[in-house]
């Protein structure tokens, strides 16, 4: 299940990514002694495999990434109200029950929180996935909040900041606490006046609740975000809760970028 410099996958994963299976339903089916690795069970919900080399089956049924194979990518521009996720415990809306039943087994590319609304990738392919999300390709993003831009918000836009408190703006159940924020690519202040701001920001991260993390460390509550492009691909005109398929264009910069990145 393990080579010299390779890259190993978490086994609920590989399933969740491959199959209809969510995360959770590929844990239980797991604890239930139903998956194999090369024909033994495994029950260790933190084992990973080789998409190359393991054998991963549940029950008879093979499950499988086929290397090399031709490739989907799909826009969808995801309104507030919906998660980013394949089930949800709470019962709320996910980004599946809007979407085609034949994109049912796609990938999301990064996630945007339940109050985020805007430019979402998928895809079929877990190392496309894999390679845009642990990319510092760039995102961006409209933003309005509840205050005014002041120099120390543009100062850290400019040189980044490093906070050990990093909760203001996050999840309540969070479990990151501290948080460091490279400079943002660029910003553009559209209105900073009375009670509210709004802006156009670019980073290359998308780590969990940034923006939102960011300024809320200042005192600014984000009242609206909207992701408008992810690594050159934009949303253009896309209606919200309304999917498309990428440009002959689009496919071929994702290419490059896919068959240049180390």
């Amino acid at each position: 299940m393990k080579e010299n410099n390779e890259e190993l996958v978490r086994l609920n994963k590989f399933i969740s990514h491959n199959s209809n299976f969510s995360r959770r339903e590929a844990d239980k089916v797991i604890e239930e002694g139903k998956v194999t690795i090369n024909g033994k069970v495994v029950t260790n919900l933190a084992t990973k495999v080789s998409v190359d080399n393991d054998i991963v089956k549940i029950g008879k049924k093979l499950i499988k990434e086929e290397k090399n194979r031709m490739y989907t990518v799909i826009v969808y521009n995801k309104p507030k109200g919906e998660i980013v996720s394949k089930k949800d415990p709470q019962g709320r809306r996910i980004i599946f029950d809007s979407l085609d039943k034949k994109y049912k087994h796609f990938m999301p590319i990064g996630r945007l929180d339940y109050a985020s609304e805007g430019l979402i990738l998928l895809t079929d392919s877990v190392d496309v996935a894999n390679k845009l999300m642990n990319s510092d390709l760039e995102r961006i993003y409209k933003i309005k909040v509840d205050g005014e831009i002041n120099p120390k918000v543009e100062e850290a836009m400019l040189n980044g900041i490093e906070l050990e408190d990093a909760t203001n703006g996050a999840h309540e159940k969070t479990k990151i606490k501290s948080m460091s924020f490279k400079p943002f690519i660029g910003y553009k202040i559209i209105s900073s006046a009375g009670n509210y701001s709004k802006l156009k920001v670019a980073i290359n991260e998308g780590r969990n609740r940034e923006l939102r993390r960011f300024f809320g460390h200042f005192g600014l509550n984000v009242l609206d975000l909207k992701r408008l492009e992810f690594g050159g691909i934009s949303l253009n005109n896309l209606p919200t809760g309304k999917s498309r398929y990428l440009t002959r264009e689009e496919y071929r910069d994702l290419r490059y970028f896919i068959n240049n990145d180390e």
